[in-house]
């Protein structure tokens, strides 16, 4: 739990941690356990324990982390991402497209997206065609960002995230759309690659009733 948040955003770099034995009531367990959990984190390097003073937080994300760039948290708290892929095409690019390479193809990656296995959002991904010829679906896994700078040597380096409302496109699976919601939340989002150029445009529907979107700096 601990470094689902401090991944995610929630617990800072310089956040100091509760008292020991405060946070060990709060969770329900025992001091001891609470410190080899600690002590773990410490391990990773994520956490700094000074002695007489606390336990901080030691993490400064890059943008190769798998949730580096996720703002979406359901309304009860903070709670770990994942996605299941329901499409992976190659198509001719559009001129509505905001990509200026001169690729003529796209790949266009359709998912839902859960928040602790529930379906929160529902994605809709479009790559610019100058990384790759072609994507195989075995290959395109839940954390996007890492798998661009691992397979295509593609590293996200800025994004800008329009929010607004918007109804669910036609193409979105019969279980979304049996939801009694008349507008969906809505995400544009621009993301540039390390040459300040845009790689990756998204459309994404989030359930309002459920999950919210959080920007934190």
């Amino acid at each position: 739990m601990l470094a689902r948040d401090i991944h995610t955003g929630v617990l800072c770099d310089g956040d100091k941690l509760p008292p020991e034995r405060r946070m060990a009531s709060t969770l329900g367990i025992s001091v001891g356990t609470l410190r080899k959990a600690l002590a773990e984190l410490e391990r990773k390097n994520l956490l700094e324990r000074v002695q007489g003073s606390g336990n901080f937080v030691r993490y400064s994300p890059d943008l190769d982390t798998a949730y580096a760039l996720f703002r979406l948290e359901r309304l009860d708290g903070p709670a770990t991402p994942n996605a299941n892929l329901l499409g992976l095409e190659t198509l001719k690019k559009s001129s509505e497209l905001p990509f200026t390479s001169p690729q003529q193809h796209v790949f266009r990656i359709t998912r839902i997206r859960q928040l602790d296995n529930i379906d929160a959002a529902l994605e809709e991904i479009f790559l610019d065609g100058r990384f790759a010829d072609s994507l195989q679906t075995e290959a395109v896994h839940e954390a996007l960002y890492r798998f661009y700078q691992e397979a295509l040597g593609l590293r996200i380096t800025r994004i800008e995230d329009r929010v607004s409302v918007a109804p669910l496109p036609d193409w979105a699976p019969t279980s979304l759309k049996t939801r009694d919601i008349a507008e969906w939340g809505y995400i544009d989002r621009y993301a540039r690659d390390q040459d300040g150029m845009i790689a990756e445009f998204s459309r994404t529907w989030f359930d309002p009733t459920q999950v919210r979107f959080v920007a934190r700096y």
